[in-house]
């Protein structure tokens, strides 16, 4: 069993006084509908290196909601998921565990490696082309449009070296990436929501090398 860890976004419920973790019910009919094991992980986790080894986790998806807290104008901001993905993705990063970053997903790692987040405009609830940077990404190859459903994100000049530009958006801002070296990429995109690109399950099976139909 290929069992992929996904991080949760936290939704506030002030009148119940509760912090809830949470996930869309997609990922799971995603990752299932294609052999893979979903584990949701809670952000509420201290020692990151016990809950990989206790689980057996295969890869790790970072999920998008909730802005990175220290961001001009976030709203709706996790400062304890912001600190528990920082310890998961540097987890992955010293075991090699294969990460895919989501939206929010890609702005962590971006963040992580020491690049720049800024406030975008025009890419909320909407769909728009992306242009392949390599034709040696050839999973990306053929993509004609991608969902949009974020407030900021990464121009050109904001990654940082140890991650490579796979694919921009009309306006130029980065729409993928990769590790130069490890098993990480993140996408601007939602691979989960519908209408799902067969694209993305196969670059999510190519990443995690999970079971293929």
């Amino acid at each position: 069993m290929f069992k992929i860890g996904l991080t949760q976004r936290v939704e506030v419920l002030p009148d119940r006084g509760e912090r809830r973790d949470c996930l869309d019910q997609a990922w799971t009919h995603l990752l299932a509908d294609n052999g893979f094991v979903p584990v949701p992980l809670p952000n509420r986790i201290d020692d990151v290196a016990i809950l990989f080894d206790r689980i057996g986790l295969d890869g790790i998806i970072f999920t998008g909601g909730n802005d990175l807290a220290h961001l001009p104008g976030a709203t709706h901001a996790a400062p304890e998921r912001d600190a528990f993905e920082r310890r998961l993705l540097q987890i992955c990063t010293v075991r090699n565990i294969p990460v895919l970053g989501v939206c929010r997903g890609m702005q962590m790692l971006v963040d992580y490696y020491g690049g720049t987040i800024t406030a975008v405009d025009h890419h909320v609830a909407r769909r728009h082309g992306i242009v392949v940077q390599s034709e040696s990404d050839a999973i990306l190859m053929g993509r004609e449009a991608v969902n949009s459903f974020h407030r900021y994100g990464v121009q050109a000049g904001g990654i940082p070296d140890d991650l490579r530009i796979l694919a921009i958006a009309p306006d130029g801002t980065v729409e993928a990436v990769a590790h130069r070296r490890l098993p990480q990429w993140a996408l601007m995109w939602h691979p989960e929501r519908v209408p799902q690109d067969p694209g993305d399950v196969r670059l999510i099976r190519d990443l995690f090398g999970g079971p293929r139909s």
